[in-house]
């Protein structure tokens, strides 16, 4: 803990870093969508490794 710096501040700083961090991810990923293709990676990657014979 920073020298100075109260526990109440200290928790009241932490647990709004961690709300930020949460609603940003939410945000991205409602926006960006970056889960939806995922199953269209996964499946290439399967036949690329299977074309290599490394799988």
């Amino acid at each position: 803990m920073p020298v100075g710096v109260s526990w109440r501040t200290y928790l009241t700083f932490v647990t709004a870093a961690m709300l930020s961090m949460l609603a940003g991810s939410q945000a991205v990923h409602m926006y960006y969508k970056p889960l939806n293709d995922l199953d269209k990676y996964i499946e290439e990657e399967m036949k690329l490794q299977k074309k290599e014979g490394t799988m």
